[in-house]
């Protein structure tokens, strides 16, 4: 193993242990540092002391041309392996194996603003209304789980990871487990309060397992905690049950919670907090959307705001 492997090594241990970091977010470091080492390797570059800005910034560059054993990656794949770079490059000053930081000044490419696809308020309706048409207590489970997807902004991981301890039906609120093991207690809505009452007092009693009790809050039909994948089939069927041609997905309705708020008059920070957004400027994105509504309105309704 070569200096830069070992120095590579030790930085993830550094994350996975040290910061927490969730399994998906390993993944991507070590496969983004990994094709890096590979890249200075080729190059004949087999310590960290031996690494140039020069390096640094041809990696960007054949990350966004791609070669023969990987594609072009776009703004944010690359982004994101940059990020990957810069922090080992930061860690490594930290622990004084080098007395300068080569990645510095190298900026990752900036992705286009995209606007988050967010569901109108009546196909989100249908989509909740169609997950308990069956009216079993799977279905009953199923409309608890999407009532606090949308009614309390969580990410799928966040939802499935709740545990009965975690909601306080008296209070209407929810400690999730956020990125990082952050928590953020958030309220919880009328309608998908109701939901929970419905389903975690009598519904889930009938999944839950004598032989393995789980203290999930959405339970399989096994009596297991409910899968993220599982989750996600439970909304894709809905919105299908409900005639939602475009593609959902639990982030959907994320995107969707966000938009309404801020649509509602919310305060950009209070979003900021229900959505566990470490920085507020991940949430302005939500704003070109509204944005986007007032120009609309402006367009249509002002007298002179077409020639």
């Amino acid at each position: 193993m070569s200096d830069l492997e070992r120095a590579v090594a030790d930085y993830l241990s550094h994350l996975g242990v040290e910061r927490g970091l969730s399994t998906n977010t390993m993944g991507s470091y070590r496969r983004d540092l990994r094709r890096y080492v590979a890249f200075l390797l080729a190059r004949g570059t087999d310590t960290v002391a031996a690494v140039q800005e020069a390096d640094v910034l041809a990696f960007l560059a054949a990350l966004r041309t791609g070669d023969e054993d990987h594609q072009a990656l776009g703004p944010a794949s690359s982004a994101r392996a940059v990020v990957a770079v810069r922090g080992f490059h930061r860690f490594c000053l930290r622990e004084q194996i080098v007395d300068t930081d080569v990645s510095a000044a190298v900026k990752p490419p900036r992705p286009a603003a995209r606007l988050p696809k967010a569901l109108p308020l009546h196909q989100v309706e249908s989509i909740l209304e169609a997950a308990s048409a069956p009216g079993t207590v799977l279905a009953s489970r199923d409309r608890a789980l999407l009532e606090v997807l949308y009614g309390t902004g969580a990410r799928i991981s966040e939802a499935v990871g709740l545990d009965i301890d975690d909601i306080d039906l008296q209070e209407g609120t929810a400690l999730l487990q956020g990125k990082g093991g952050k928590q953020r207690v958030v309220p919880v809505g009328s309608y998908a309060l109701e939901a929970l009452a419905d389903y975690v007092q009598v519904s889930r009693r009938a999944l839950v397992s004598a032989q393995a009790a789980s203290p999930a809050v959405f339970l399989n039909a096994r009596g297991g905690r409910l899968s993220r994948q599982s989750a996600w089939t439970v909304l894709v069927k809905a919105a299908r049950r409900a005639g939602v041609d475009q593609e959902v997905s639990p982030h959907t309705l994320r995107h969707s919670f966000a938009t309404h708020l801020l649509d509602g008059g919310a305060d950009v920070r209070v979003v900021q907090e229900l959505l566990g957004h470490a920085s507020v400027t991940t949430t302005q994105i939500y704003t070109l959307v509204t944005v986007d509504k007032l120009r609309e309105i402006y367009a249509t309704a002002h007298p002179r705001a077409r020639g």
